[in-house]
């Protein structure tokens, strides 16, 4: 951290005129794909508070297909903040003489940014039933901003919602693992895309955790890293993707709100229809990126550089989309199993006292006596823990519950693995038919299972366990 301080220092004394010392330099919780900082500065003015946002480890990163860099990110900050989109201002967008990586200096703003917390903040109270609309709004000045005046027609890519389907798939096909119910909802998404939308700015990550509020109404649009041109309406359908419902499922917009008030903002802005049937697509689309999203922290954990104990834990997340993707595409009854009694073993002490131990260690000591990201981490590691010991008492029985659904899905006699390996290249080279037989059921035990191991409090797990049968 005293490097990082030394380099902070240096690029403050270049970028800002009225600087003058240095006072402290503290990395946020959060910020899974991107490293957000808090500064404070004395400048001739007095004390200032500002916000540095980098690359992770501080890597200067090439642009790649929905990722345009960080200085692209800052542009359509700036971009926003000029059609009066709520924005902080930018006041350095690094360069190679800071050596800090990719990254940009910002105004620091005030408020509610943590999802969990904007769906519950008592001071958020009188204004969260207008936020929705407000939202609405928001999102209808970004459609609106112009691309070629702005530049951002040369810096960002042009994905067609099948083309956008198709490069998401492929990453995740890179991963190497066999996640049948993303194979499914791909080539439902591939058949039902749509062709006629106008070509708009995108910021794709509008969602209740990006947006910062107060009482006062949106105080900021965050984290404009995946941007693009594309279809509007993905933005429709993300903020209200159940993932970002933070447990308020019967309020689909961000937890605040309703369909209704969301598109009525839009359409008062924009002088546009939302086309219903499309938002639906998206938040399909949006379980779907999600899903594979989650999935990459954990290959990102993999490979680095930033092998924080969030990244793999968010990867867990997985299932919890996949079981939104059931809900959306194939609702109907689930059953969990029950825990395999043989799971534990008569060691002393035994594994999962060891794995208890460490959790409430974390938990009750570590998270005690720290703050910031060490606290969160903390929290983040003694959830991790949890998975795993959930994972000894019913992944053996739920494991074998698929094996023997698969063995009678292809009346054959292989292992799990191969069996659903078989499953996935079928659905991927279109041999198995969506409407097969039996599949439905299968993908809905297998993900619903799954999820009871990685979240059982989650509501998307909640609502497929609610559906008659």
């Amino acid at each position: 951290m005293a490097q990082l301080e030394t380099k902070v220092a240096a690029m403050l004394a270049r970028a800002l005129p009225d600087y003058q010392a240095l006072r402290k330099v503290e990395r946020l919780s959060g910020g899974a794909s991107q490293e957000t900082y808090r500064i404070e500065v004395n400048t001739t003015s007095g004390e200032k508070v500002m916000a540095m946002r980098r690359a992770p480890g501080g890597a200067t990163v090439d642009p790649t297909p929905g990722h345009p860099g960080l200085d692209v990110e800052a542009l359509l900050m700036q971009s926003a903040r000029a059609v009066g989109v709520p924005e902080p201002e930018v006041f350095h967008i690094f360069d190679k003489q800071d050596d800090l990586g990719d990254g940009f200096l910002m105004e620091w703003l005030d408020g509610i940014a943590l999802g969990a917390k904007v769906v519950r903040a008592p001071e958020l109270e009188n204004i969260r039933p207008q936020l929705a609309y407000l939202c609405g709004q928001v999102l209808a000045k970004i459609h609106a901003i112009d691309l070629h005046d702005t530049g951002l027609d040369q810096k960002l890519d042009l994905i067609s919602p099948a083309d956008y389907v198709e490069q998401t798939w492929a990453r995740y096909r890179l991963f190497n693992t066999p996640q049948p119910m993303i194979d499914y909802a791909a080539r439902w998404l591939k058949a039902n895309a749509p062709e006629d939308f106008s070509p708009a700015l995108v910021h794709n990550d509008f969602r209740n955790g990006n947006v910062m509020f107060s009482p006062e109404g949106v105080v900021a649009v965050l984290d404009w890293e995946v941007a693009h041109i594309g279809d509007p309406m993905r933005d429709l359908g993300w903020i209200c993707t159940n993932s970002w419902r933070f447990g308020r499922s019967d309020l689909p917009v961000g937890g605040f709100g309703s369909y209704e008030d969301l598109f009525a903002g839009y359409e008062n802005i924009s002088g546009e229809a939302v086309d219903r049937q499309r938002v639906k697509y998206w938040e399909v689309f949006g379980s779907f990126w999600w899903a594979i999203g989650a999935l990459g922290m954990a290959e990102h954990y993999r490979t680095g550089p930033d092998q924080s104990v969030e990244r793999p834990a968010i990867g867990r997340r997985s299932s919890e989309c996949q079981i939104d993707c059931v809900n959306l595409l194939m609702p109907g009854p689930v059953s969990l199993v029950d825990p395999d009694s043989n799971s534990i073993d008569s060691d002393m002490p035994r594994a999962d006292e060891l794995l208890v131990s460490v959790r409430d260690f974390l938990r009750e000591e570590v998270m005690t006596e720290t703050s910031g990201r060490t606290h969160f981490l903390a929290r983040v590691a003694g959830n991790s823990l949890d998975i795993v010991l959930r994972d000894f008492q019913v992944g053996p029985s739920a494991r074998a519950a698929e094996h023997r659904r698969l063995q009678a899905l292809f009346s054959a006699d292989e292992d799990l693995d191969t069996l659903r390996w078989r499953l996935v290249y079928g659905l991927r080279d279109e041999s198995i038919a969506l409407d097969t037989p039996g599949l439905s059921e299968h993908l809905r035990a297998t993900v619903a299972n799954q999820v009871a191991i990685d979240q059982p409090k989650y509501s998307g797990l909640t609502a497929a366990r609610q559906f008659p049968g």
